[in-house]
């Protein structure tokens, strides 16, 4: 059964640190939107890029993940399939409870260059985005809900991990998989049936294809990160949550990132699209 799709577009300030992520997860969605042919549901209001603390820049923006929380309730009721495009991975604080709620056993693939599993405790940063599946999964309180199992997370892509960070995920048993093992066989494996969260930050990407504020080396390659969608069963995407698309960085057009990042998401097939 081919679940209807409903488009969030995430434009409140959540930590963001760089000035390109909000008009770049506007451009990505007003690009879904006309794709898909839905209207999208705009939350929060564009502010300014700080240099703040996670513990200045999580209460500055207590109203839109609360409202980002919201829609994806509001999806999962209407028994949609919420498509997010958000400006940090910072927005998934609002989002990962619920996912968690919903669908107890579903395998979270978190697609990032980093495993944003640092703690107050351990980052060295301050970074919220860098703290937001460990938020989730219980290891410190933000105040929004956690709940995810940690055991059900695979870090795909990953390979810039902190030495504190990469000694939480070995204890809480997260899967780490660096590119050369993000292979669609190994997700296939993992996955096993199992309902699907997807969650992608363009840092997970080689830089030079989708600017990325926190862009790293040896990464992976878009048609990599395609065969891992064409791979999933549709039926089994509860969500997807497309991060960190940097807007006029790197001096690439912003619609030759936009047509990448369009071709990338309908290798999923959700709502019959790419198929």
């Amino acid at each position: 059964m081919t679940m209807p799709i409903e488009l969030i577009i995430s434009q409140g300030r959540v930590g963001d640190r760089t000035g390109g992520a909000i008009p770049g997860a506007l451009k990505t969605g007003h690009a879904l939107s006309r794709m898909l042919g839905i209207e999208p549901l705009v939350v929060g209001t564009a502010a300014p890029a700080q240099e703040d603390d996670w513990s200045e820049c999580l209460p500055a923006a207590e109203e839109t993940l609360h409202a980002l929380r919201d829609a994806v309730r509001d999806a999962f009721d209407r028994d949609a399939t919420p498509v997010l495009a958000t400006n940090t991975c910072g927005a998934s604080i609002g989002t990962l409870p619920t996912v968690a709620e919903r669908f107890p056993d579903a395998v979270v693939l978190w697609i990032d260059a980093h495993g944003d599993f640092n703690t107050p405790e351990t980052t060295g940063s301050g970074y919220l985005g860098g703290m937001v599946v460990a938020a989730a999964c219980g290891l410190w309180d933000s105040g929004h809900g956690a709940g995810l199992n940690p055991k059900q997370v695979v870090i795909v892509g990953g390979r810039d991990i902190d030495p504190d960070e990469r000694t939480l995920l070995d204890q809480h048993g997260v899967t780490v998989l660096p590119p050369s093992e993000s292979t669609p066989a190994r997700i296939d494996e993992i996955v096993a049936g199992r309902d699907v969260w997807i969650h992608v930050d363009w840092d997970v990407l080689q830089p030079g294809y989708i600017p990325a504020a926190y862009r790293v080396d040896a990464g992976m390659l878009p048609h990599e990160i395609a065969a891992i969608f064409a791979a999933i069963d549709p039926a089994r995407v509860r969500g997807v949550e497309l991060a960190e698309f940097e807007d006029g960085d790197q001096g690439i057009p912003s619609h030759l990132s936009v047509e990448l990042i369009l071709e990338t998401f309908q290798a999923l097939r959700l709502g019959g699209f790419g198929g």
